[in-house]
C-alpha cells in the first residue's frame, strides 16, 4: 500500500504561507526564507544594504559580497513556526584580483513525524525531513558597480523521497560617491531539478523572484531607510479566496492600482544612535494581506529588532509577527576572525 506522509504536506504547506510567497507553484520553497535576524527586521528582503562589514547581505544579493567581509564567519539560526528550524552558516575569503568568494550552507529541518498509511493507520514508524542548499557566491567590481553569482545545489528529502537540484542568483549593485545611496537588482532562484520526488515524476519550477531595490542614508541624520520591490516577474500577487461552497471559487474585485504596488513593496528602516548599536523595523504589506485576520487588529507584517557590536563579535536579533498564533524569532551571529567590527 502506498503511504502517504500527511503531516509532511501540512509543514510544507505551512512553511509556503509563512513566507508570503505565490505558494503552491514551485518547489524548494526553502529557498525563499529569510535567514538573517537584520533581513528580517527590515521586511524580510533587501537587496541595496552599503554595510560592508555584514556577510549576510549576499545571500539576498550576491553582489553586495566585499572585500571587508573576508574573513567573517557567520552563523543565523531561526526558530519558525511549529517546531521548524532553520539557519545558515556562511564564510568569505578575498581572491585578491579575481574578486572576492563565500562558502555557505542553508538548510531547514521540518522535524520528526509518525508513519501513517493512507487510511490514517499508524505504522509507529518515525522519520525526519529537511531540505539543504549549499551557496557558492563570486563577486567582483568595475567602477562604482558590483556584479555577482551564486550557485545552489540542492538537496530535498521526505522520508523515501528525494530531489536534487540547481539554482542560481545573480545581482548587481551601484554605490553613490559619498556611499550613502545604494541601487541593486537580483534575480533569485532560478534553475532547475536533476531529479523528482519519485520516478518519472514531473520536473517543477524553481521559485524565481527579479527585485530590485534602492537604500539611502540620510546626511544629517543617524537613519537609514531602504526599500525593495520583489516579484518583479509575477505583478498580481493578490491571491483567490475560496468561497464557502466547496470546489468554488470567487475572485474579488481587482484591487487599485496602488495596493498592487504595495503587496510588491519590503520597506525598512534602521536607526542608528551609536556606531555599535542599531535599531531596526519593517513593514511587509503582502505578508499583512495575506495572513492578517479581518475581525481582530495585529501586528502582522511588522517586524523589530536590533544589532550590537562588539569587538569582533556582531549579534542581530528580530521578531517578526505572521499571525495572532506566533512570531518567528532570528538570532544571527558574526565573528570576525581577521579585525575588529
Amino acid at each position: 500500500m502506498v503511504q502517504r506522509r500527511y503531516l509532511v504536506f501540512i509543514f510544507m504547506l505551512i512553511a509556503l504561507r509563512m513566507s508570503a510567497q505565490i505558494g503552491g507553484e514551485t518547489t524548494y520553497q526553502f529557498l525563499t526564507l529569510t535567514n538573517s535576524a537584520r533581513i528580517a527586521s527590515l521586511g524580510g528582503i533587501q537587496v541595496a544594504i552599503n554595510d560592508s562589514a555584514d556577510l549576510n547581505l549576499p545571500f539576498y544579493n550576491p553582489a553586495l559580497l566585499r572585500d571587508a567581509m573576508a574573513g567573517q564567519l557567520l552563523v543565523s539560526y531561526i526558530n519558525y513556526m511549529t517546531d521548524i528550524n532553520y539557519g545558515y552558516a556562511s564564510y568569505a575569503v578575498a581572491l585578491k584580483k579575481y574578486g572576492n568568494a563565500a562558502v555557505g550552507m542553508h538548510y531547514v529541518n521540518y522535524g520528526e513525524f509518525i508513519d501513517a498509511d493512507e487510511n490514517g493507520v499508524i505504522s509507529g514508524n518515525r522519520f525526519r525531513a529537511g531540505e539543504y542548499a549549499l551557496n557558492l557566491i563570486w563577486a567582483h567590481s568595475w567602477k562604482k558597480w558590483r556584479f555577482g553569482v551564486n550557485l545552489k545545489p540542492v538537496l530535498s528529502i521526505f522520508e523515501s523521497y528525494r530531489s536534487l537540484g540547481l539554482a542560481a542568483d545573480a545581482g548587481a549593485a551601484w554605490f553613490s560617491t559619498n556611499n550613502r545611496t545604494t541601487l541593486g537588482i537580483a534575480a533569485r532562484n532560478f534553475g532547475t531539478q536533476f531529479t523528482t520526488y519519485y520516478e518519472n515524476g514531473h520536473r517543477e519550477p524553481l521559485p524565481f523572484d527579479l527585485m530590485a531595490g534602492v537604500s539611502h542614508k540620510l546626511a544629517y541624520a543617524p537613519l537609514v531607510f531602504s526599500v525593495t520591490a520583489n516579484h518583479l516577474n509575477h505583478w498580481d500577487l493578490a491571491k483567490l479566496d475560496e468561497d464557502e461552497d466547496p470546489g468554488e471559487f470567487v475572485i474579488e474585485p481587482r484591487e487599485s492600482f496602488p495596493k498592487q504596488v504595495m503587496r510588491h513593496l519590503l520597506l525598512g528602516m534602521e536607526v542608528l544612535p551609536s556606531r555599535n548599536f542599531t535599531l531596526r523595523a519593517g513593514y511587509n504589506y503582502h505578508l499583512r494581506q495575506e495572513l492578517k485576520l479581518e475581525q481582530k487588529l495585529s501586528t502582522v507584517g511588522f517586524s523589530l529588532g536590533f544589532g550590537v557590536k562588539i569587538k569582533r563579535f556582531r549579534l542581530d536579533y528580530s521578531t517578526t509577527r505572521y499571525h495572532l498564533a506566533g512570531s518567528s524569532n532570528l538570532v544571527s551571529l558574526a565573528v570576525n576572525l581577521n579585525r575588529n567590527f
